[in-house]
């Protein structure tokens, strides 16, 4: 029904042969064993015609795009030879060195002798291939650099290296670096040809640092050209805006300590229950009350973080939840499928945190309290408030824990302070699975203790018993 898109898949397939290396003198006997079986099978003269007329038709056309397509670089690659591909594109024109490696192509359709290589795992002839593309050569009127068409040609470089061969990712990298041979007061020019790893061809920013990222290859991050562009990328564009965000934090955070851990232990000090003994105005009919004063910045605190710090929280991980539904960009864990995301630690111990707030919202004592603002304004020692403190307690303590495992990443501004908590993250890790060998340690003669007839009241059952081995453990 559609000949010419027939004729362009026929097109595609023959190239993909042209990558296998398959000898065109094959197709006449293949197609002669194909009609040879159908003729077996059916006793139908036309349809037996109307297969070979068919079969010859698309032979003709995979022998014509693979004797168009086998170009000696293709042959080179089949031959995974760094040695036949060098001295292949050592025969082609400087303006068109790279495009013999980048595209080889049949009527509509083309194919990259270069991905090609990757693809099949033809390392050697690849590794040749970006050096020679990444060698900057001259004649009388320019300078020939294949950088630039090689990104073009291949916007996900550094993915597809990053996943398929990681170990052309230093020869990659170390091409886009030009030194100088000459040396100025102990000093060697060196440029660095970046562009692409910052910038993509749509003028967004590139997702080059993310890739290798995602790789968690020290050696890679450790390169001097992601080292320069790192460092571009936050001296220039995200050191102010990340500073900005986490001073809103860092002021939230002091904002919810004052509330929580300052301002409610002040009824604690002397100097206030003198205060509130001897100030009729400031009195309260609960003896464990604070000044009006006090309630008053405790419930506006409160206040504003249940608005802004709350508020916030939720409409950002409102935006990325309907940006992960509607790409469909789930993941699933166990049997449930959650936004991808909640894969970052951060991301997910900032929704614990919003949880957290919210349920400290709805059990607030001094919103249960209301009702005896007569009495004592804000105040949380109510009837209601009281039976709801202890249970409020431990949501602010979780709460304000989460607060500073999510200030760990000012750690950036120190590149030792930095390596001490990537070590330290690494080391938790171990230091899990040795508590985990204790506990189980302790358990086993712990019972077996306890299964022992012995009378000594420190090992009187399996809890008293697991205390003192854990207690000998630690040296206590």
């Amino acid at each position: 029904k559609e000949p010419k898109r027939m004729v362009e898949d026929i097109s595609a397939l023959g190239l993909r042969h042209v990558g296998y290396g398959i000898p065109t003198d094959l197709f006449g006997p293949f197609v002669t064993a194909c009609v040879q079986v159908v003729r077996a099978l059916a006793d139908d003269e036309l349809a037996e015609e109307a297969f070979r007329w068919s079969l010859g038709l698309i032979s003709r056309i995979l022998v014509r795009v693979i004797n168009e397509g086998s170009t000696i670089v293709m042959k080179a690659i089949n031959a995974n030879s760094g040695k036949q591909l060098r001295k292949a594109v050592g025969c082609a024109p400087r303006g068109k060195r790279a495009l013999w490696m980048l595209n080889v192509q049949v009527g509509t359709q083309s194919i990259s002798p270069f991905m090609w290589a990757i693809e099949t795992g033809s390392l050697d002839a690849a590794k040749a291939m970006i050096i020679d593309l990444l060698t900057i050569r001259a004649d009388r009127d320019r300078y020939y650099y294949g950088m630039d068409i090689l990104f073009e040609r291949h916007s996900d470089m550094i993915r597809r290296l990053s996943l398929d061969a990681p170990a052309l990712l230093p020869t990659l990298l170390n091409g886009l670096v030009w030194r100088s041979r000459t040396t100025e007061n102990g000093q060697r020019r060196v440029n660095y040809y970046v562009k692409h790893l910052l910038v993509d061809a749509e003028g967004e920013f590139s997702k080059a640092i993310e890739w290798l990222a995602e790789s968690r290859d020290p050696k890679i991050v450790c390169n001097p050209v992601i080292a320069l562009v790192t460092d571009l990328v936050w001296g220039r564009v995200a050191y102010r805006t990340f500073l900005l965000g986490k001073v809103w934090f860092l002021f939230t955070l002091i904002v919810f300590i004052t509330s929580q851990s300052v301002l409610n232990r002040l009824q604690k000090s002397e100097s206030w229950d003198d205060e509130i003994a001897s100030s009729s105005s400031l009195s309260s009919s609960s003896s464990g009350d604070l000044p009006l004063e006090i309630r008053v910045a405790i419930f506006m605190c409160r206040c504003f973080i249940y608005i802004f710090s709350l508020g916030q929280h939720t409409f950002s991980h409102a935006r990325w939840i309907i940006h992960d539904l509607r790409n469909k960009d789930l993941v699933h864990v166990g049997c449930i499928s959650i936004p991808a995301y909640l894969l970052n630690w951060q991301d997910c111990a900032s929704l614990v945190l919003i949880i957290t707030l919210a349920c400290m919202l709805c059990i607030e004592p001094i919103l249960h309290c209301l009702s005896h603002s007569a009495e004592n304004l804000f105040t949380e020692h109510c009837e209601e408030g009281e039976n709801l403190l202890f249970v409020y307690s431990i949501f602010s303590t979780l709460a304000m824990l989460i607060y500073f495992i999510l200030l760990t990443d000012l750690a950036v501004f120190s590149t030792r302070v930095s390596a001490f908590v990537l070590v330290a993250g690494r080391v938790l890790v171990e230091v899990g699975l040795f508590l985990f060998g204790l506990i189980f340690v302790a358990l086993a003669f712990a019972c077996a203790i306890s299964a022992l007839e012995q009378d000594d009241p420190d090992f009187a059952g399996i809890p008293k018993s697991a205390l003192q081995l854990y207690k000998i453990t630690l040296g206590m």
